[in-house]
């Protein structure tokens, strides 16, 4: 069966020659030209992955991720953008961004990089993976936190960071590969945004007193649960 792509972009001739290199790529493309249309074809129609504009018309691509996301925790997605600063790097993957490109880009580098997820898209179907933390399970493929059967949703960026301590509960994790893990890069102004989350992270833990997530200065963080 053929994978479905969802490309939202109000150019339309640059949408025209995506969509065209991703069709003959064997892929089954819906196009949609601002955030409001992309949205209502989302729920018609479904998508096994989405490329999406940050500026658009009526509804920016920000703005119909959050709708979507509250929707699937799981498509994934990818931003298209001119804008490059870090503020808005990181709100496009706190939102639940899977993926982000700069424009200009390269087909080619477009093309790897729906691939990449859908192959990972792929293997996280075939395995919902789950941590059991205390006494909390933390299923990561829906970013969901259970603690006597009650259910919170954390971000997909607090995610992935939780994602990388719990597999390496009573190990420290190095800052640097946090950040890589997240944003893609290891750069200053992402230290202080790391700390942030890990704060958030914390906060989520407070009704365990059993776990700690401690702060290894210069090097990193790690996630520590006390045996009863």
């Amino acid at each position: 069966m053929k994978a479905k792509i969802l490309f939202v972009e109000d150019e339309r001739d640059l949408s025209l020659i995506v969509c065209d290199t991703l069709s003959h790529q064997g892929y089954d493309i819906v196009a949609a030209f601002d955030g409001i249309e992309g949205l209502a074809k989302y729920k018609t129609e479904g998508a096994d992955l989405i490329v999406a504009d940050v500026m658009m018309p009526r509804l920016d691509g920000f703005a119909m991720a959050k709708e979507i996301r509250r929707i699937s925790t799981s498509v994934p997605i990818i931003f298209l953008t001119a804008k490059s600063t870090i503020d808005d790097v990181e709100e496009g993957f706190d939102i639940g961004a899977n993926d982000y490109l700069k424009k200009p880009f390269e087909l080619r580098e477009l093309l790897v990089r729906i691939k990449a997820l859908l192959r990972n898209k792929a293997n996280i179907l075939a395995e919902n993976v789950t941590y059991n933390i205390g006494g909390h399970k933390f299923d990561a493929t829906n970013q969901l936190l259970i603690f006597n059967g009650n259910e919170m949703a954390i971000s997909n960026i607090e995610a992935r960071i939780l994602e990388k301590l719990a597999s390496n509960i009573g190990k420290t994790v190095d800052a640097s590969e946090l950040m890589i893990a997240v944003w893609g890069r290891d750069e200053v102004s992402n230290r202080n945004s790391l700390h942030g989350y890990i704060h958030k992270l914390r906060r989520a833990f407070r009704n365990d007193s059993n776990i700690s997530i401690i702060n290894q200065r210069g090097f990193g963080y790690m996630l520590t649960v006390k045996t009863q």
